[in-house]
């Protein structure tokens, strides 16, 4: 075992090319036993592939059937026991329905794929619609799996084109054959259009299904991925006007909250929002993003000069002592004020009638709770997971860890 040590000294510190030199049956054996650190036990897995001995396989299963064993090394082993059909029936069994070790429940579907389990195929395609990548890769695996063993054409029949996840692999499908899937950017589900339009890559085709897209959604769809494709701002505007400006109303959001919000998250949000923010931020002006270092010492300033005692503004980051966002932290007492990034905006305790008044003489502008409230619809951005509208305070006071 001494090789296998000197080869993973240390977790994440991996000699893949030496591992690979160490005898098959040693590295089965150390891989099977729980009492060695699981993560030279995955490594062990890992270059076990191609070639693991017959003489180890009961071992090497019993360890992916114990829910107790570490996750990672469950994972792994699936993906090297991958041809023993005999593991079908216990992961098709009802138990399985209980796993919760993170990406457990995962590689049991794709594994499930990988035998040839035409009943996963369903699971398979929720998981690969997923909106996190790695979930995606893995429902993709087991669905290419299946593909591979029955053709396309039974997977589709499997699967039919009721659920948006379905019609998302028909599309994926399509387009991996050669074929044309611009007519998707009409389909009724955001996330479908969305995934037709990031594989589409003949603009003079969207040129001419622009004349021809059966609803508004469709042409934003088309102007949207015009854009990708040429980056002609132009084009884009043309095309907006033509709809006549289309864009998401939102009650109570007036125009300076929605640039500031617009421009900071509509580039870059999630595939479920309305085609209506892309478009909108790529054919408005963003507005004049103010001096940070002006705008705290006006705050800080404004404070001072009300009597109050302000301690020195800390970002978000720095003041949740990790990760980032769009205010900084003026502390003052027990209260704590955040001075937004994205613009003159400022919020806080609602019993710290000084600050607020002392900010907004300084031309800062107050958000109070009604104004906080108010939930940008239909513009999806990710948060702590999550990945729905979000309210104005969150997203002018944006932080993730």
């Amino acid at each position: 075992m001494r090789n296998i040590e000197m080869s993973v000294p240390h977790a994440g510190q991996v000699d893949a090319a030496a591992l690979r030199e160490v005898n098959a049956d040693d590295l089965a054996r150390y891989a099977a036993d729980p009492a060695h650190p699981w993560w030279r036990r995955k490594a062990c897995v890992l270059a076990l592939a191609g070639r693991v001995p017959q003489r180890r396989v009961a071992d090497l299963i019993a360890r992916v059937r114990d829910p107790g064993d570490v996750g990672q090394v469950r994972i792994a082993l699936l993906d090297v026991l991958t041809d023993r059909a005999e593991l079908l029936p216990w992961l098709r069994h009802e138990d399985r329905q209980h796993e919760r070790s993170y990406g457990v429940p995962e590689a049991l579907l794709k594994a499930r794929g990988m035998l040839g389990d035409r009943s996963a195929a369903r699971e398979l395609a929720t998981l690969a619609a997923s909106a996190w990548r790695h979930r995606r890769a893995v429902g993709e695996a087991g669905l290419d799996a299946l593909v591979t063993r029955y053709g396309v054409e039974t997977v589709l029949a499997d699967l039919g084109d009721t659920r948006p996840e379905d019609r998302g692999f028909h599309v994926r499908a399509r387009h991996r054959a050669g074929h044309d899937v611009t007519d998707a950017l009409a389909d009724p589900d955001r996330g479908v259009a969305y995934l037709a339009q990031s594989l589409l890559s003949d603009p003079d085709r969207l040129r001419r299904y622009l004349a021809e897209a059966p609803t508004t959604d469709a042409k934003l769809w088309a102007a949207y991925a015009l854009h990708r494709l040429t980056s002609d701002t132009a084009e884009t505007l043309a095309v907006y006007e033509t709809l006549g400006r289309p864009r998401v109303e939102v009650t109570g959001l007036d125009d300076e909250l929605r640039s500031a919000i617009l421009h900071e998250y509509a580039s870059g949000c999630e595939r479920h929002s309305d085609p209506r923010w892309r478009i909108e931020a790529l054919c408005t002006e963003p507005p004049t993003r103010p001096d940070q270092d002006e705008q705290l010492s006006r705050a800080t300033a404004a404070l001072t000069a009300a009597g109050l005692t302000p301690k020195p503004p800390v970002s978000c980051g720095e003041h949740n002592r990790q990760g980032g966002g769009t205010y900084h932290v003026i502390e003052i007492g027990d209260s704590e004020l955040f001075v937004s990034t994205l613009g003159r905006f400022v919020t806080g305790d609602v019993g710290n009638l000084a600050a607020r008044h002392a900010l907004e003489s300084a031309g800062f502008r107050w958000i109070d709770e009604t104004t906080g409230g108010i939930r940008v619809t239909d513009l999806c951005v990710y948060y702590f997971g999550n990945r729905a509208a979000l309210t104005v305070d969150t997203l002018l006071f944006y932080w993730q860890d």
